[in-house]
């Protein structure tokens, strides 16, 4: 699933006429950075939610030969990245899956990183495997930092702590079993993650490469110019 449902207020003004996943970055819109990764690495099939400019994206994802894409509809009513979740869930099945947001690029290292993911996915000990980032390797984020991470991958968000290592990605692999569960219809992941962490069960890959979250026009420009530097 990729979550393109946001508002999108912080990239304002370019989205106060299209989606936020349609704003481009490198010649190509933020969804197809994701969902040509997912691709690359065997996804046949992608969910992805709409709100804001909904016509707009599904003409756009609607030109695509591969991977197939199914929609799920949120133009009534925005139900963040867990409700999301759990409203696709006939969509999605009950086996684990791959989640992702749509505001994420990537300049990959050695490492290949979706495929590091799913070969550390091990549903008997993980409710969700999440790509982390050391905050040295990362641009456009404003946060001190998510997660600590432990020699076995386990993950500890940092609470009260004033800063934590590493940045979360917003790309995983996840049991949606465990959304499912969750007796609300409107609420985040990471609600879901916190559950899990609290059960050793929340886990997490550190890629190398560099990292962008492309926020704002600010963060969008940044990245704008560290993938022309790549060329």
């Amino acid at each position: 699933m990729v979550m393109a449902a946001g508002l999108g207020l912080r990239m304002r003004p370019l989205t106060e006429r299209m989606p936020k996943a349609l704003v481009e970055v490198g010649g190509k819109a933020l969804i197809d950075h994701i969902i040509d990764r997912l691709e690359a690495v065997g996804v046949t099939r992608v969910v992805v939610n709409v709100h804001a400019f909904a016509d707009q994206l599904e003409a756009h994802l609607a030109k695509r030969r591969s991977p197939e894409i199914l929609i799920s509809d949120e133009r009534r009513r925005l139900l963040e990245t867990g409700g999301g979740l759990k409203a696709s869930r006939e969509l999605l099945g009950e086996a684990p899956i791959w989640v992702a947001n749509s505001d994420y690029v990537w300049i990959e290292g050695q490492d290949d990183p979706l495929r590091l993911v799913a070969q550390t996915w091990d549903p008997a000990r993980m409710d969700a495997c999440l790509i982390v980032v050391p905050k040295a390797h990362t641009l456009g984020f404003d946060t001190p930092g998510d997660f600590f991470r432990s020699q076995t991958g386990a993950l500890t968000y940092r609470g009260q702590a004033p800063e934590a290592p590493f940045h979360c990605i917003g790309v995983e692999i996840i049991d949606p079993r465990r959304v499912y569960e969750v007796e609300q219809d409107k609420f985040s992941l990471f609600q879901v993650w916190m559950a899990a962490s609290r059960l050793g069960r929340l886990h997490g890959v550190a890629p190398d490469g560099v990292w962008m979250q492309v926020g704002d026009p600010a963060s969008l420009e940044a990245a704008e110019a560290r993938l022309k530097a790549e060329r």
